[in-house]
């Protein structure tokens, strides 16, 4: 995979050096990455510097995130990258090279965003949280004198027929899962019909029933073990309640609860892909680093990289 991805960049890196104004899309569509460079000089670049006012940009955003890509999957910092770019140099001199602070302030002022487009009316999601250090240092120093750094949260929703993250939020160790269950929602929604949404029991709440019967979502979510099974102004809550103290296998098979397995697959492949940790500093440049981390899994997902 590691050499899949250098030839890659290295072929990006030469249309870059040529200015790709007339770069074929061919060479990302692998990736599906999408580089717009019209006949006409409507280039990336144009757009982005069209009325900008000081400093022109040199580097289109494509640039930057295929930057970004290296830097979180080769687990480099920025002065190495910019050093791995250097050598790429010696084979070929078109290719541009900027300084690591520029390459640092770049990455963490992407824009990014997971995979749009429809996904139709049938969309079945998982929805979990889980924890990521903040740095991946300091560990002897937490141990030998009890301090604690805290840890971020992600909260995803999978595509479960798919494998695709379709949402994602990053909030600090404060944030319930049960909260952050309406966000992940309404962020898929945009690409599609939710039919059934399936979640642990950290999502049993009567507000997120009637929140997903409202929206006409089948909601999968597991209650709690001493759940009542009345209704309390919730009719979808109490339903549900019935059926798994009734018999909660037969409900996780009727249901297809054990689809919930594909939010923690996402989940190990981030974190033995690119660790459980994040390099960048502060709450912003955090959040869209792991948002990159994910738009990078769903590319790896949509090649079928094994």
């Amino acid at each position: 995979m590691l050499c899949y991805m250098t030839n890659l960049f290295c072929n990006v890196l030469v249309k870059f050096g040529e200015n790709a104004v007339e770069a074929e899309q061919g060479a990302i569509h692998e990736l599906s990455w999408k580089m717009s460079h019209s006949t006409q000089q409507n280039s990336e670049l144009e757009r982005m510097n069209a009325g900008k006012e000081g400093g022109r940009y040199v580097y289109p955003e494509i640039f930057v995130r295929l930057l970004g890509y290296m830097h979180l999957l080769f687990h480099l910092p920025h002065r190495q990258t910019e050093g791995f770019l250097k050598a790429l140099r010696r084979f070929d001199s078109r290719i541009h090279v900027p300084d690591y602070s520029t390459i640092d302030t770049r990455v963490n002022r992407l824009d990014v965003k997971l995979d749009e487009g429809d996904y139709g009316n049938d969309l079945v999601i998982a929805v979990d949280a889980s924890g990521v250090k903040v740095a991946n240092r300091g560990d002897w120093i937490r141990h030998k004198w009890k301090v604690r750094r805290g840890f971020l949260k992600i909260h995803i929703a999978v595509d479960v027929k798919r494998k695709k993250i379709l949402a994602l939020e990053v909030t600090d160790e404060q944030v319930s899962d049960r909260r952050m269950l309406q966000p992940l929602i309404e962020e898929a929604s945009r690409k599609g019909k939710v039919a059934k949404v399936i979640g642990d029991g950290a999502y049993d709440t009567k507000s997120n029933f009637c929140d997903l019967d409202a929206r006409k979502s089948e909601p999968v979510i597991k209650v709690r073990k001493n759940s009542s099974s009345r209704a309390g102004g919730c009719m979808p809550r109490k339903l549900v309640a019935q059926e798994c103290l009734r018999d909660l296998e037969a409900w996780k098979r009727n249901h297809g609860y054990g689809r919930r397995w594909m939010v923690e697959s996402a989940f190990s492949s981030l974190k033995r892909t690119f660790g459980e940790y994040v390099s960048a500093k502060g709450m912003r440049n955090m959040a869209n680093e792991i948002m990159l981390k994910a738009s990078l899994y769903n590319l790896f997902i949509g090649l079928n990289v094994k």
